[in-house]
């Protein structure tokens, strides 16, 4: 009995417990070759269960019960990453593919003879998690969030019989290790008829309409013994940061995943060259009905690892790996109506409404029609018959119409020359394809748009105002600009009389829908400069654009007062703004056209009373030579590409911009240097051989 045990006793007894339940797990869940009967199991587990009862502050990290559920959470805590979890790039056939092999060999200045391998993986469609090992033990996992916050969902994951609690042999003192946790299709379609058969008998619930969404809303249930209920599975296959280097190459990596206890997709493969993917992505295209689980496509990541990190990312994509999608699966149905919907920026989109029908285990009711030119080149009527697919297996289109089954009584679209909301002129300019509401801030649906880009996920990322939400505060006049969000508090009671958000419900997530709410608000006071950028949803300004505008101009006030100043034309900020790196003219003069509303800076300055943008720190280390320098490329470098070495100063927290300035800092001299060689001298700007920079650079 555990009550003769003295307290080190059952200490040295829990740990050899843990030690020899995991084994038995490894056996019976990853090599089917179990040693002992599920009553000798079962008793080790009890055994286990009676100690920690009696010694709850013994109790492991790496405790088998807690793989069968913990307390319930009422909230997930936020998790930040050490290295993002990066979005991939897709591809759809074999052109784009080459030119994606082609532009690693531009950016590292490789020849077409050298070679380039790659490792293929089966692009599992599930749920991205990461998952922090300190000393071999596993400490924390979340999900992939925005890249770089995701949640906290440790006390979930550890219910995963593949998840090893502690990684076998020899390891770094931490590292991330990024998998998917999925459905295998015959545990999804089980989970869905009893979820079916629950939601007949009345009770709520919700059917999943696909193995992904059920993966993601098991790892995500507040009662971890719920998530413990359900054969989630986990593929590893990624490494976030570590504290040593790991591996020469991805495949061997892959081959330390599997030492470590990790199961790894068996049919990840490695490929001798580029050449070599059209085969393979043939091949599982042709396995893939066949598999236990869904996938959607196949990643390609290059294998050699130190050229991965030469290559680096650009925007949330790794400019090392791609995602080959497999061909759209594509259904039939009637088109029913064509609807318009208004966009943030104004513009008019017509949108599709059908027949209700399955797209690739998806129910399928709407579907984009872009522009009035694609309708008319598609000739798209209502009471057409339509073949629909749903691109990169996710946004639903509409590829063609069947002429032969179109009824006589079909109807042309005809273009709105009005908003159907708030019935301002709606025009074309130009060569644009779109058409746009000129009502601007006095349009309800640009306004209710703008709310929701603001609140949304990879902006402000305010939980709790959902898009139903953001209507109804709207349509209670609680809400007109983004300011109005963060004065909600004084209407909080107001709010709690509305049915279902608390006062009048009995359900305890509603009574808690409002403080939840108020508390989601408050947390986001203070917000990254390029995630306030990119919230205030001006036109061409995503994410990436967002991120260089922080970059370069540091502040809030910095960039406001720049911003105003380059609204004339051949102003010294004019120019420096056209001068960013892959800020463009057509970028350039959306922001000058934002700055130059009165209406626009009214509400901006409101929102910047009620929130603090916090201010860049820059991408590189901050004693590197070159942290918060303005940087300019000239003439041909020998040693990498012009690509690179611009890559490498961001990296190093550097501005680099196209043009030469008395704000340029230094000037990197290639051989064959022009005008901005020339121009650097003539105002007195420090010029660098490429061998000075390398040198400064740190670089090999």
């Amino acid at each position: 009995m555990s009550g003769t045990l003295s307290e080190a006793e059952a200490a040295a007894e829990l740990e050899r417990l843990a030690a020899d339940i995991a084994r038995h797990d490894d056996l019976y869940h990853r090599q089917d070759a179990p040693e002992i009967s599920d009553a000798e199991y079962d008793a080790l587990v009890r055994r286990n269960r009676e100690i920690e009862a009696q010694f709850p502050d013994l109790i492991r990290p790496d405790s088998p019960s807690r793989r069968v559920g913990a307390t319930a959470a009422e909230t997930f805590a936020k998790s930040q990453h050490g290295e993002p979890m990066l979005s991939l790039d897709n591809v759809f056939g074999p052109e784009e593919f080459a030119e994606f092999a082609a532009r690693i060999r531009r950016f590292l200045g490789l020849s077409a003879e050298e070679t380039l391998a790659f490792v293929a993986e089966p692009k599992i469609d599930g749920l991205s998690i990461n998952l922090l090992y300190e000393k071999g033990r596993f400490i924390r996992g979340a999900t992939r969030g925005d890249g770089l916050v995701g949640e906290d969902v440790t006390a979930n994951l550890r219910t995963l019989k593949d998840l090893p609690l502690r990684l076998k042999g020899p390891h770094p003192e931490r590292i991330e290790i990024r998998g998917e946790v999925f459905l295998e299709k015959a545990d999804f379609l089980a989970f869905r008829d009893a979820q079916q058969a629950l939601l007949d008998s009345g009770k709520r619930v919700v059917v999943p309409a696909n193995p992904r969404n059920a993966a993601a809303g098991s790892l995500r249930q507040k009662d971890a013994a719920i998530t413990a209920s359900r054969p989630l599975k986990l593929f590893a296959y990624a490494m976030g940061a570590a504290s040593e280097p790991v591996a020469e190459t991805h495949h061997a990596w892959l081959k330390r995943l599997e030492d470590w206890g990790f199961d790894v997709n068996p049919l990840s493969k490695k490929l001798p060259d580029e050449h070599a993917a059209e085969a393979f992505q043939a091949a599982m295209g042709e396995q893939r009905a066949g598999l236990a689980y869904d996938i959607d496509g196949v990643v390609y990541k290059l294998d050699r690892i130190d050229w991965q990190r030469r290559l680096g990312f650009v925007g949330r994509a790794p400019r090392w790996a791609v995602a080959w999608k497999f061909p759209a699966e594509q259904a039939t149905t009637k088109l029913i109506a064509i609807e318009i919907q208004v966009g943030r920026t104004g513009a008019l989109t017509p949108r599709a409404v059908m027949e209700p029908v399955n797209v690739g285990g998806v129910v399928v009711r709407h579907a984009t029609l872009h522009n009035e030119d694609e309708i008319a080149r598609k000739d798209v009527r209502i009471g057409d018959t339509v073949i629909l697919q749903r691109a990169g297996d996710v946004i639903p289109q509409i590829v063609s119409v069947v002429l032969e089954k179109r009824p006589a009584d079909a109807q042309p679209f005809v273009p709105l020359t009005e908003c159907p909301i708030c019935h301002s002129h709606a025009v074309r300019d130009g060569d644009d394809v779109v058409r746009r509401c000129t009502g601007g801030l006095i349009c309800p649906a640009q306004t209710v748009e703008r709310l929701k880009h603001f609140v949304s996920r990879r902006a402000m990322d305010i939980e709790g105002l959902g898009e139903e939400n953001i209507q109804r505060l709207y349509d209670e006049e609680l809400l007109r600009s983004p300011a109005d969000i963060f004065r909600l508090a004084a209407h909080a009671e107001r709010m709690r009389q509305w049915e279902g958000w608390g006062a009048k419900s009995k359900k305890p997530e509603e009574a808690k829908k409002v403080p939840n709410l108020l508390a989601a608000i408050e947390a986001r006071r203070r917000v990254p400069l390029e995630r306030f950028i990119f919230a205030l949803g001006i036109r061409r300004i995503g994410e990436q654009n967002a991120k260089l505008l922080a970059r370069h101009y540091v502040s809030f006030p910095h960039w406001r007062e720049k911003m105003i100043a380059a609204r004339v034309i051949g102003s010294e900020e004019r120019e420096e703004l056209g001068s960013i790196q892959g800020i463009g003219p057509a970028i350039a003069t959306e922001l000058v056209e934002f700055f130059a509303e009165p209406r626009n800076l009214a509400a901006l300055d409101d929102l910047a009373g009620q929130v603090t943008p916090e201010d860049a720190t820059g991408s590189g280390a901050a004693d590197s030579a070159f942290a918060g320098k303005t940087v300019v490329f000239t003439g041909t470098l020998t040693t990498m590409t012009r690509d690179e070495a611009e890559a490498v100063a961001e990296r190093l927290g550097a501005k680099v911009t196209k043009s030469v300035s008395k704000k340029t800092d230094f000037v990197i001299v290639g051989a064959d240097a022009g005008s901005k060689a020339a121009k650097a001298t003539e105002l007195g700007v420090a010029t660098l051989t490429e061998e000075e920079w390398r040198s400064q650079a740190g670089i090999d």
